[in-house]
């Protein structure tokens, strides 16, 4: 989990440090690029308007993450299936990326814009208080359906439009991984056959 967090956010401050606001680099050709943005809300830059709706994502983030850190500590006491501690562990670890991001980035950098790069803040620089950052958001998926798509709306348009970044991935990866390994993760330990027959 911590090496995640570490990668998450040095490429973040990477990104800030580097890039302006819709500055693009090819990352894999033809497939993925970088392409920095910020948002203000949830994953993907999803959001809710306005400072209130900022705060509430926020706090719901806060009270996700210590949730889901309480959940784990119960399944690692209860010994379940290492592969559904390792997907809570990547949805944790995302969880607790994006809120470092909207906790403190605000105080530790200027703000970022359209053909200026942010920098490092001083004491009357930063461009956010505390807890009203903005995430950064970095990976752009490029691959296009083809122009002979069958389904007219779609044809020509990006396959997935939104930009997202490393804690977004983990989150999504271990949802998913949780529920394609259902079966196996949450069967181990429980009731066998022969148990049931017993108890008839």
């Amino acid at each position: 989990m911590i090496p995640l967090i570490v990668c998450d956010q040095a490429l973040k401050v990477w990104i800030k440090l580097n890039f302006s606001v819709g500055q693009r680099a090819s990352f894999v050709p033809g497939i993925l690029e970088l392409q920095f943005i910020e948002n203000e809300g949830m994953a993907f830059g999803w959001a809710l308007p306005g400072v209130a709706g900022k705060l509430v994502l926020t706090v719901f983030r806060l009270l996700a993450a210590v949730g889901i850190g309480f959940y784990l500590n119960k399944l690692i006491r209860s010994g379940v299936h290492k592969g559904l501690l390792t997907c809570v562990s990547f949805v944790w670890a995302g969880a607790i990326g994006n809120i470092i991001d909207s906790a403190v980035y605000g105080q530790l950098f200027t703000r970022s814009s359209w053909g200026m790069m942010a920098d490092w803040a001083g004491p009357s620089e930063a461009y956010a208080p505390f807890l009203m950052g903005n995430v950064v958001d970095m990976f752009h998926f490029i691959v296009r359906w083809p122009m002979s798509f069958p389904i007219d709306s779609l044809a020509g348009r990006e396959i997935f439009p939104p930009i997202w970044n490393l804690a977004d991935a983990a989150i999504s990866c271990g949802v998913i991984a949780i529920l394609l390994g259902q079966r196996a993760f949450f069967s181990e330990g429980g009731p066998t056959e022969e148990d049931k027959d017993q108890t008839l």
